[in-house]
């Protein structure tokens, strides 16, 4: 099965490949089209969190084709939130409060570049995994992406590496009114 996914961004390729999947028999192959970059980290976090099979990610031009074996239904996971989650109000107030605390923004870059939380630091979920020894586990922190659902999988990988105070920010960047800073700045 093919699923025409380009031109959506987060966290559609997700929701629909939620969908197409069901319609699968368990060994089929789905292939999802799409052109968000963030699409990448988002269907193998997706895939780990299921139990479904991640085969790879070919590029085609600015089309990335990701293809995922569907799993039988003993290997599949009931998918889980991070328990942990906090609206854009209650970052806006620990902010402006001056708290201690850290913002990991986990968009693509290009997102971030355009408008961001003032202080924030860019760790694209694809490359979470390679930079969580930069991070302290022991400070606050609170991950942030367009819609909360890649910041979910940021929150549950940093989770599983020991961090204990993560929250994860909903609905994030397509819904915060708080302060902004741009590549401009």
């Amino acid at each position: 099965m093919t699923l025409d996914c380009k031109g959506l961004a987060c966290p559609m390729p997700i929701v629909k490949t939620k969908k197409a999947i069901d319609q699968l028999e368990e060994g089929q192959v789905i292939e999802v089209q799409a052109t968000d970059k963030g699409s990448l980290a988002d269907i193998q976090g997706w895939a780990k969190n299921t139990g479904h099979h991640y085969l790879g990610t070919v590029e085609d031009g600015d089309v990335l084709r990701h293809y995922i074996r569907k799993s039988r239904p003993a290997e599949v996971k009931e998918e889980k939130k991070h328990p942990h989650c906090v609206s854009n109000e209650d970052l806006a107030k620990k902010l402006a409060a001056n708290d201690k605390i850290t913002v990991i923004d986990v968009r693509e870059p290009a997102e971030y570049s355009f408008n961001r939380i003032p202080g924030s630091i860019s760790i694209p979920l694809g490359e979470l995994e390679d930079h969580v020894h930069e991070l302290n586990p022991e400070d606050e922190i609170y991950v942030v992406c367009r819609t909360g659902n890649r910041s979910d999988m940021a929150c549950r990988l940093l989770s599983e590496k020991g961090f204990n105070q993560v929250k994860n920010v909903e609905p994030g960047m397509s819904g915060w009114t708080g302060p902004l800073e741009n590549a401009e700045k």
